[in-house]
């Protein structure tokens, strides 16, 4: 049985890993068993993972190990932080692949599109699993070369302008990444993560270097978290499809550059000590720098996707924000909202993609009378953007108020009035188009109509949105339970700060 589960995060990446190539060598005719693999892939991820989380809430350990070179492992280890990053991943990998199985119906290149995408979730479940700095790397740079056929997919030039911008950004930040990784090899030698005590113990009069590997390793990963000043490839990657807009802001590339910066702070140096140096004061102030400067870019946005983008700029910097508290609420806060912001934004990006398919609506001048024509979608839209604004009981609103709550405990009472200004700007930027929803005026034709028959678009892009709507709903009513995003967050806040 041990064996069994020293296995078991290598069966999670097999799925989709073994799945890629299979998908390449199919021809674009082939779409019954391309739909087959892909669909059976991600279901088989989800069960993987799923076991998974219940064995960590019972103790069972999860653990692959191999020497590399003399001092580096490659490691994949399952943890509670891991297991919250992954179960996010593989839930809204199964709706999303859904969604771009309809989306991309008749699309030309859809077997390259899907071996790249396949390639993309084991990337992403690699970083979750990560059990190391090196093994982080590897995966987040094969992140980097997987999504990158995605973001230009279109093949036009503008995607491929923006593929560019990527690469560019990205690149370098794992530039970054890496030259941070060898600094800190060489002052402390191979670390795990988890392994903070000993690097706090060998801490004393290795300050100036370790300040420095700390932000060589927040540049490198705060570019695909989109920081302020790090953020101006997100806008750019919108002219992507808009599955690849959801992933990419929702689950992959944003959230995983915050993942790592949670992975820095809580595993590699511990609260104590970044705390101790001063770090934490460095990143709360980047990350409200941010959460501000992202809402208010958001408002001057007249195409929809770029209005979405600029949002998740901001959002994203909640999670940096909770992790900078120095207080258990602070981390529930940060930890919990890496599950909330999916929820809601792949939601969003869902909704935007319905608006554009069936009717032609890319701008939010378009969008007057969109509630009356697509009632179901423009619900869901509604109920993530609340969620994003903060209206109790909305995921967002659980969020802030951990925020605001653990940054009081922390006599960091500067940090409320950032909030309120966020929560004011959110409401500025979404209650313009949830108005035009569903009170806008419609007096022409839709820009671009597909007939779709019963529905108001087709089954497999209406349904997936329903269904991560009528999660952030329920992860804020249900907040309180078990195996909710705040339940897992609380448990790995205790192990953060009472070790």
């Amino acid at each position: 049985m041990a064996v069994m589960h020293s296995w078991m995060p290598v069966l999670v990446l097999f799925t989709s890993l073994l799945a890629a190539p299979v998908i390449f060598l199919l021809s674009e005719e082939q779409h019954r068993v391309r739909k087959a693999v892909n669909l059976g892939a991600a279901v088989i991820k989800l069960v993987l993972v799923c076991v998974m989380i219940a064995g960590i809430y019972l103790g069972i350990s999860y653990e692959m190990r191999f020497p590399v070179v003399k001092g580096v492992d490659f490691i994949l280890r399952a943890d509670a932080l891991g297991v919250l990053f992954a179960g996010l991943s593989s839930l809204l990998w199964l709706l999303t692949t859904i969604y771009a199985i309809g989306y991309l119906e008749g699309s030309p290149n859809r077997s390259r599109f899907f071996g790249f995408f396949s390639l993309c979730v084991t990337s992403t479940l690699g970083i979750a699993y990560a059990g190391n700095l090196f093994t982080f790397i590897l995966f987040y740079e094969l992140l980097t070369l997987s999504t990158y056929p995605l973001v230009v997919h279109r093949g036009t030039q503008k995607a491929l302008a923006a593929g560019r911008r990527y690469l560019q950004y990205t690149l370098s930040g794992g530039v970054l990444l890496v030259a941070g990784a060898v600094m800190l090899h060489a002052v402390a030698g191979e670390l795990s993560f988890g392994d903070w005590r000993y690097l706090e113990g060998i801490a004393a009069g290795k300050e100036p270097w370790l300040t420095a590997v700390f932000f060589l390793l927040i540049a490198g990963l705060g570019v695909k978290a989109a920081m302020v000043p790090l953020h101006g490839w997100l806008p750019s990657a919108m002219v992507a499809p808009a599955p690849v807009s959801a992933l990419l802001h929702a689950v992959a590339v944003v959230k995983a550059g915050a993942f790592g910066i949670v992975r820095v702070v809580y595993d590699v140096y511990g609260m104590s000590l970044s705390f101790s140096m001063g770090l934490l004061d460095v990143l709360a102030v980047m990350s409200c720098i941010t959460i501000v400067y992202g809402s208010a870019r958001a408002l001057s946005q007249t195409e929809i996707k770029r209005r979405l983008a600029f949002s998740t700029v901001s959002q994203v910097s909640y999670i940096m924000l909770g992790v900078s508290i120095f207080h258990p609420l602070g981390a529930v806060a940060g930890l919990a909202h890496l599950v909330h912001q999916g929820l809601m934004k792949i939601t969003l990006f869902f909704c935007a993609g319905n608006y554009a398919e069936t009717l032609g609506i890319h701008f939010v001048g378009e969008l007057g009378g969109t509630g009356r024509r697509m009632p179901i979608t423009s619900i869901a839209f509604t109920a993530a953007a609340f969620g994003m604004i903060g209206v109790p009981p909305a995921v967002g609103f659980i969020s802030k108020w951990y925020l605001g709550t653990g940054a009081a405990g922390a006599a960091m009472y500067w940090v409320i009035p950032v909030l309120a200004a966020s929560s004011v700007l959110n409401a500025a930027y979404f209650l313009p188009l949830v108005y035009r929803i569903w009170f806008g005026a419609r007096d022409e034709e839709w820009p671009h109509e597909q007939d779709i028959g019963r529905l108001e678009t087709s089954a497999a892009l209406l349904w997936p949105p329903v269904a991560t709507a009528v999660f952030s709903v329920g992860a804020g009513l249900l907040a309180g339970l078990p195996f909710s995003p705040v339940f897992w967050a609380t448990r790995i806040a205790y192990e953060v700060y009472l070790p």
